[in-house]
């Protein structure tokens, strides 16, 4: 039930117009700069962008020796595009344990300018998260349009992937934290009811106000505000604003404005958040650390 996608390119007969050659560069453009040679595992997110990485991959010169490389999908349709290409996959749960992924490749519906990502508008959210996190270092591939100052800019709404008997009671938390109209994605025929994710799960789109980076809240701090007695919220301390005539609010250290739809949150404080509600399996917004850092603090 979810929307398929393409699993073979363009013949060399067509032209592409301006959107696919951008994707077309990007996926060309990270995979020269990021596949390693002679890997063990290689993931392979979701969406059209990922089409072109496959390809590129698959055109990689021999020494890159990908005789014994083994591909983790992160869907039913990336399956697809890796068969199409004759490239072999392996589904996550097979990994030997304790192997980490040398390097996942997916795309995004947005991205901000701390490389913040929202996904999930493929509906394949739990497994892409599967795979991002488990892989040594993440690389998302998009192209110019994808890039946009804050997260949620153009992008309507933040993916949630929930368990089916949690929908209606995931509906109401999210909008308790400023989620404006929550929605269960509904598949493209009425009778057929709600979109299902690989795993049988809904997928909720949430909108919010244009989410606030670090940065964002860490000047919001040492702003000195008028009237601003320190409080204790349900989300921290905070300062009291103005929200407007005869509104007043807060803003919470975490970067949530507690009071009301008018709510503004950081990336990384709504991803908590929402992953804490019970029912949620995963959420779209994918922040924090990459592989790569994570490793080279010691940790895994």
């Amino acid at each position: 039930m979810t929307t398929p996608l393409p699993t073979s390119l363009p013949s060399s007969s067509t032209p592409l117009d301006a959107i696919e050659s951008a994707k077309r560069a990007a996926a060309i453009r990270a995979v020269a700069d990021h596949f390693p040679i002679n890997p063990s595992y290689i993931g392979i997110g979701s969406g059209s962008t990922i089409v072109y990485v496959v390809d590129a991959i698959r055109s990689l010169p021999p020494h890159y020796n990908l005789t014994h490389t083994l591909f983790v999908p992160t869907g039913y349709q990336s399956r697809q595009v890796l068969y199409a290409a004759g490239l072999r996959d392996i589904k996550f749960d097979s990994l030997p344990r304790d192997t980490l992924i040398d390097v996942a490749f997916d795309g995004a519906d947005e991205v901000d300018e701390e490389l913040n990502c929202i996904k999930g508008g493929g509906a394949c959210l739990y497994q892409e998260k599967l795979v991002a996190t488990h892989a040594r270092k993440f690389v998302c591939v998009a192209d110019h349009r994808k890039l946009q100052a804050r997260l949620l800019s153009k992008w309507p709404s933040v993916p949630v992937e929930v368990e089916p008997l949690a929908a209606n009671t995931v509906l109401a938390q999210l909008e308790r934290l400023g989620s404006k109209g929550p929605r269960l994605r509904e598949g493209q025929m009425a009778k057929a009811g709600p979109i299902k994710t690989d795993q049988d799960n809904f997928i909720v789109d949430a909108p919010f106000r244009r989410l606030l980076l670090a940065k964002d809240t860490k000047v919001r701090e040492k702003e000195k505000v008028e009237d601003g007695d320190a409080l204790v919220t349900g989300a921290g301390v905070g300062r009291r604003v103005s929200l407007g005539p005869g509104a007043e609010g807060t803003i919470g250290v975490d970067g949530g404005n507690i009071d009301g739809e008018g709510r503004e949150w950081e990336v990384e404080a709504l991803a908590r958040e929402i992953k804490m509600i019970e029912g949620v399996l995963s959420v779209g917004l994918f922040c924090g650390l990459n592989g790569e850092e994570v490793l080279a603090q010691g940790a895994r």
